[in-house]
Parts: structure tokens; sequence; C-alpha cells
């Protein structure tokens, strides 16, 4: 199963599947709605959703669960199971914490975003616009990163891309056959044939830079100089990328169409559809893929003779940095049994690079339970779909629903990546995983291909869900909490629907010109918004709900601080790594100086943060919010008596919405 992956057709046609259903999902939930009061049926689905609906609505999958999870677990062993436990524990943390308080409040107030509640529930313009302006920050940085990845994603699934690796990262060079070919029809300079077909053997070859990428060519001619055709070869790689820019603007054009044409219940019901049909592409995944391998003890041991025995126990398969791992001092040669496709136990010398550095360090692990807990108790993309539930039944029920539904997902993921340590050993781009394992396991199978399109085409489906859903939010944002709060507030409903219209329409347009030369760390992009959003909103959230002695001034403060906190690490951490980088060698020196030798995860990573006493940004910016929240609180004057009883009084709203 070393071979490259080709998936022909099947994935594009398992992504036409998705996006016909999308379209038709959209077509229901615009009739759904078109009956009612346009903003809260719109942006709210008329609060309606039942259990099922919420529970694999408010989940957090994403393209990451198929992309970056996969690599991960491949690469470092069981100990990964560990750290995405903090992630499956989201739906008892994040609804037992906020949800059923959260709802209350929404239909108590009336709201139909999170700035309204904030507004309605401290009777202060100010919470609102502070949590308007807050919201539209990071969730336009998260989403823009998710439109890179769908359009990736369609890039990488069309007919003949080869490797397909499900990765969020785009290189700015890659010489692949279209290169080759423009080299072999130049006329000047001409490149000798040698040279040329010593060329094949690199394709596939990625790099940032231009001098990376002729580094690594040269390596595949060693006895011919590559520098004086070194113009060509890099002109020749890096090319319009007509296949990515093709795939952002079809991806636009169909999440923003299905998502404008039927609002809420349009990406509600994609996202439930889309949930299913991962689940369903990892049981497949999961009962080809450990039997495959032996068993789960037999894989287990066979991933241990590879790597180490940290694989199975912990701390978890230890790596090199790059550039390090390919010295000879640190690679050597190690035999283990593997079965061959027969049944039958052969041996096979494969490559490892000796390591000196864990998985992760104990500050981060432990910063890990955190980043995911809070990064899903505090996105607004999810509390807006807690505030759209029908009753707090429907809330207890999908607690159990959606525990059940991460355990799914997770656990068999973890399982099928660990027999694909065993039945490919040795793949030196871990986030090829998932499309090497779904070609090589259907492939033999009748209506193979179809399978594999399913599995692979299943991350497009979480994109397009994840990006309506933030569509709406920052839509919601700018209509109703801006628009309609600061410039028209009296507008009529049709003027309401042209605006939203044009305002949706504008966001994909702005993250169609915002990915056309995409960022770079999208990972980074990810994390920093969600750890963002949580250290913004998760204590202001709690004392909303919880504390009656919370004033407005109070919040505000709690939302700021909290996020102005994580952005600044990360500003620290750009700076650090920038000044240890670049000349002169005193500006290295004062970065260690001030900040210290880094040497945390994001080491290469220009836009990873600083990690303050070895842990993430999340604790320093939910620490910081809530004794900022806390201090400015019990300083100002306390909100009005009869306000208070208002919102916290005995009497209970209507636990439904005809």
């Amino acid at each position: 199963m070393n071979e490259a992956v080709s998936t022909g057709y099947s994935v594009i046609g398992a992504l036409a599947a998705f996006i016909a259903a999308s379209a038709y999902l959209g077509y229901l939930a615009e009739k759904r709605i078109e009956k009612s009061e346009f903003l809260q049926g719109y942006f709210l689905g008329n609060r309606g959703l039942g259990a099922w609906a919420l529970a694999l609505t408010a989940t957090v999958q994403s393209g990451g669960t198929f992309m970056g999870f996969p690599s991960l677990v491949y690469a470092h062993g069981w100990i990964v199971l560990v750290w995405i436990s903090g992630y499956m524990v989201v739906p008892l943390s994040g609804f037992t914490i906020l949800a059923k308080r959260f709802a209350f409040l929404s239909r108590r107030t009336g709201a139909i975003t999170v700035p309204d509640l904030f507004r309605e529930r401290f009777a202060h313009s100010g919470v609102g616009l502070a949590a308007s302006l807050m919201i539209l920050f990071f969730m336009t940085v998260m989403m823009v990163a998710q439109f890179k990845a769908g359009a990736t994603i369609m890039k990488l699934a069309w007919p003949s891309s080869e490797p397909m690796r499900l990765t969020e990262e785009q290189a700015d060079f890659e010489f692949n056959k279209d290169a080759l070919r423009k080299l072999k029809d130049q006329k000047e300079p001409k490149i000798p044939a040698e040279v040329l077909t010593g060329l094949e053997t690199a394709l596939g070859t990625t790099a940032s830079t231009k001098r990376e990428l002729l580094d690594s060519l040269q390596k595949a001619v060693p006895a011919t100089p590559l520098k004086p055709y070194a113009a060509s070869i890099q002109s020749a790689s890096r090319g319009s990328d007509w296949k990515y820019l093709v795939g952002l603007v079809v991806f636009t054009v169909v999440v923003v169409g299905y998502t404008l044409v039927g609002g809420f219940l349009a990406g509600v019901w994609t996202d439930l559809f889309q949930s299913i049909m991962m689940v369903i592409g990892v049981m497949i995944l999961l009962f080809l893929a450990v039997p495959r391998a032996g068993g789960l003890e037999q894989a287990t041991r066979t991933a241990v003779a590879f790597t180490g025995p940290e694989y199975a126990l912990g701390p978890g398969h230890q790596f090199r940095p790059p550039g390090e791992k390919d010295k000879p001092e640190n690679v050597f040669d190690r035999t283990v049994p593997v079965k061959s496709a027969s049944g039958e136990t052969v041996d096979e010398t494969v490559r490892i690079a000796r390591s000196e550095r864990a998985y992760l360090p104990i500050g981060m692990a432990v910063s890990f339970f955190f980043v995911w807990v809070f990064s899903g108790v505090g996105s607004p993309a999810g509390m807006v779909r807690v505030m759209a539930s029908e009753n707090t039944e429907v809330i207890r029920k999908s607690i159990f629903m959606l525990s059940i539904y991460n355990c799914l997902i997770y656990i068999p993921l973890v399982c099928i990546c660990i027999a694909g340590r065993a039945l490919i050993p040795a793949l030196e781009k871990t986030d090829e995983i998932i499309p090497r394992l779904a070609v090589g396991l259907t492939q033999h199978l009748p209506g193979g291909s179809l399978l594999t399109g399913l599995v692979l085409a299943a991350p497009f489906g979480a994109v397009m869900a994840t990006v309506s859903c933030y569509l709406l939010v920052i839509a919601s944002g700018l209509v109703k909490d801006i628009y309609l709060r600061f410039l028209r507030p009296r507008a009529a409903e049709s003027e309401i629907r042209y605006v939203t219209y044009t305002a949706m329409i504008g966001v994909g347009i702005l993250a169609i010109v915002a990915n056309i030369d995409p960022p770079k760390f999208l990972q980074a992009l990810v994390v920093f918004s969600g750890t963002g959003g949580a250290c913004t909103f998760v204590v202001p959230a709690i004392m909303a709900c919880y504390w009656r002695r919370a004033t407005a001034l109070g919040t505000i403060s709690a939302m700021l601080s909290g996020g102005l906190t994580v952005s600044t690490l990360y500003a620290l951490g750009t700076v650090q790594r920038l000044a240890m980088k670049g000349p002169p060698e005193s500006w290295k020196e004062t970065a260690i100086s001030i900040l210290g030798p880094d040497r945390m995860i994001g080491l290469d990573d220009p836009t990873a943060p600083y990690f303050l006493c070895g842990v993430d940004p999340i604790l320093w910016g939910l620490g910081v919010s809530l004794v900022v929240g806390l201090v400015v609180s019990v300083v100002t004057s306390p909100p009005p008596r009869e306000h208070v009883e208002r919102m916290f009084g005995d009497a209970l709203p209507s636990t439904s919405v005809g």
C-alpha cells in the first residue's frame, strides 16, 4: 500500500453528490421558513431545532477531523486518544455549563443573535456592540481559513491529482507533471534530456521558497548542476494553480448559494447530512483497516516495531525538527515483520529517523484540554445553535447523542490510523494516511471507487457545513447588530432581505479575494480564532447566565481583555520567531534574552503564539478575562434590581415556539 494514490473520478462524483444534496436541502429550508417572520426564521430557524438536529449540528467536527487529526495519530500513536478526550467532552461541558441558561435567556429576551442576548441581558448597547465587533473579527479569520480548506480539498480531489493529501496547507511551489511538461516543451534554455529524466523521479516535490525547491530537486540529479535552469524550473513549478482557483470559486458559489436561499435551516440540515455521512465513512474504514492489519493488538505491535514503545505507552512517538531528520547520524534501518496482501508474514526493511523531541511538553498537554473544551463552549456559532433549540428537554437529549457521536468519530479514527501505521509504516507525508487507506483498502471491492469517494468527500461536507454556519453568524452581526441597530432601525422586511443577501454575497467575495493568495499557516489561524473567541466570550457568557451582580462594564472589560491577551501573545510569538531567524544576530540574542529560547510546538511556524510559562495563550486569556470581569463588575454600579429580576425571575418563558 505504499504506492501513490490515484482517485480517478470517484471523489469528484462524491463532491458533486454533496453539492446537489446541499442545494436541495437549501431549497427545502427556504420553503420551510418563507411563511415565517424573516429575521427569526432566517437566522434562528424559528427556534425549532430538535434533539438530533441540535446534537449533530452542534458538533465540533470540521475539515480538520479528517485532515490534521489522523496525521497526528499516525505520527505519534495512542497518546493522541488521551489528548482528544478533551475534545470529546465538549457536549458535556458546553451544554452543561451554558446551554440551558443561554437558551433560557434568549427566549426571555427574544434575542436572535449573541450580541442581541448580551445587549438585552445588561440593557446596554455597548455590550452588544463590543460582542458584534469581536465576533466579526474572530469569525472572519476562521471563515477565511475554512474557505481555503474547502478549495484545497476540491483541488486535491481533481482526477489525477497525485499524491492526494488531506492537508490544509498549500505549498508555494510544486514540481508536478505539468511543470515537467513545460520544461520539456521550452526551447530556451534547452534542458538536457538526462536532466529531465532525473527530474521525473522528483515529481510531487513541494517547497515554500525557490531555494528550498532547487535544493530538493538537486538531490534527484546530483551529477548535473540545476542552477543554470533555476529560473525555468521555479517558473514552471509555480504557475497559477487553476485547480485551486476553480475549487475556490465553486466552493464559494455553492456554500453562499444554498445558505443564502435557505438561511439557518439550510446550514443545520446540511450539517446534519454531512455528520451522518462522516460517521458512515469512518465505520467503513474501521472495518476495512483493522482486520487488514491483523487486529488492534497486532497493528500496535507492528507500529511499535517501526517506531518504539512510546508509540503505544506515551508520551507519544518522537520526532526531529525539519532539517535534522535527514542527517546520517539520525537515520537507521529497521527490519520488521509485516503481513502481505496474501496474509503471509514477510520481513520488510524501513528507514527510521532517530528522535529527540517529544510530541507534547506537559504544559501544552494540559493546555489541550482547555483549548478544545472552551473553544467549543465559547464559539458564537455554537451559542446560536443552542439559542435555536426547541426546549430544555431537547438540550438534555442532545448531550447524550453528541457524546455517543463523538465516540463514533474519534475513537475509530484513532484505531484506523494505528492500523494505518502498521500497513503503511514509513509514510513521510503523514497527512496522506486517510487517502492512501481509502484507496488501498477499497480498490479491490465491488463499488470500491464509490466507497473511496464517500470517505474522501467527507471533509468537504464538513467544511461546507462549518462555513455555512459562520456565514450566517457574520451576516446576522452585520445586518441585525449593526445595520438595523445603528443605521436603519425601521427598515422594512424587503429591505432587510436585500441587505442580508448583499452581506452574504459580499462576505463570499471577500473570502475569494483573501484566498487568491491564501494564508500559508491555516491551522494557526484556526487555533487563533478558536482560542481568541473562547477568551472573549466564555467568561462574559457565564457572567451573563449565572451572576446577577455582573455589570455591563465588567462584561465589556472581560470580552476585550480576554481577546487582547490572546492577540498579544500571538503577536509576541511572531516577533520572537522573526527576530530569531533574521539579521542582525543581535536581534536573535535580544529575542532570546527577553522571551526565552522557545522550543515548543510551532517553532517553524512564524504565526505560532508565545507560550508564556509553557502553556497555551488560552489559559492566560481566560484567566485575565475572569479577573478583569470580576474586578470591574465589583467596582462599578450594580445593574437595576428590577431589570435583574426580569432576567432571573421565577416565571419561565415558553418552552416551545410555534
